[in-house]
């Protein structure tokens, strides 16, 4: 599986459109890449995954021995864009094993989010409006404050009593406090353009420089493994040689600390 892994990653193939083309949760495709090898997969869903990579099976050989040229990405990239696109238009939620109340709110949100979208006055905005929440939903659970910030909000607008604390009461608490007195003083109007761009720009040069550095990071390992499969003589990790080449990887970085 640890090919295959690497082969998704070569080829750009997020784990969220992978689900989407197989039909299934993003957890199911996490659950799936930890099995023993593909032949574990689900039959229907073993087949997808071949039609995508254009093989046949999924013998370890057979992936080690795909070569990712940049027809085969763009080849890749056309049938995971239709592949995509059938399985959208052709959805349905599968509610099994949600609790009733659970069936309840997703059919509430899908119905307002619905609503939002065919406001023809306010479509564009409510489309971004909607993706930034798609985001939020997809970091939640390694940005904790969303959930703070949800919870303040739905007791802002008198969904939730001030005093229910769904999460860590203690951090909920402080943050609640701290972002009640942001929304206070930009209502008030003392919170103007000029007296705020200083902390904006520290705002946008702390998000690019995460950025860079994750860049950064990503550059500085791909010129690790390209120089550790130049000096053992690969030309790429497959199952055979994997623990050579991370074992050289490792040495490799241990000679520039």
């Amino acid at each position: 599986m640890e090919r295959l892994n690497n082969l998704l990653q070569e080829l750009g193939i997020s784990k969220v459109r992978l689900a989407k083309y197989l039909g299934v949760s993003r957890q199911m495709v996490y659950n799936y890449l930890e099995l023993e090898n593909i032949n574990k997969w689900p039959k229907e869903k073993k087949i997808l995954l071949l039609k995508l990579l254009d093989i046949e099976d999924g013998e370890e050989e057979t992936l080690a021995n795909i070569k990712v040229t940049t027809d085969y990405l763009l080849a890749v990239e056309n049938r995971l864009t239709e592949g995509v696109k059938e399985a959208t238009e052709n959805d349905y939620l599968d509610l099994k094993g949600l609790k009733k109340e659970e069936h309840a709110l997703i059919s509430d949100i899908t119905f307002l989010i619905k609503e939002k979208l065919v406001e023809s006055d306010n479509h564009e905005e409510n489309f971004y409006a909607l993706q930034y929440v798609y985001h939020m939903l997809q970091s939640m659970d390694n940005v904790p404050e969303i959930k703070y910030l949800l919870a303040y909000l739905s007791k802002a607008t008198g969904f939730t009593a001030p005093n229910i604390f769904r999460f860590d009461e203690d951090k909920q608490f402080v943050f609640e406090g701290i972002i009640h007195s942001a929304f206070t003083l930009y209502n008030s109007g003392g919170a103007s353009k000029n007296r705020v761009i200083e902390s904006r720009n520290r705002f946008v040069q702390e998000i690019e420089s995460r950025n860079e550095e994750k860049l950064s990071r990503t550059q500085q390992l791909n010129t690790v493994k390209i120089q550790a499969l130049r000096e053992l003589g690969y030309n790429d990790i497959n199952p055979e040689n994997a623990a050579e080449v991370f074992e050289k990887i490792a040495e490799i970085q241990s000679r520039k600390v």
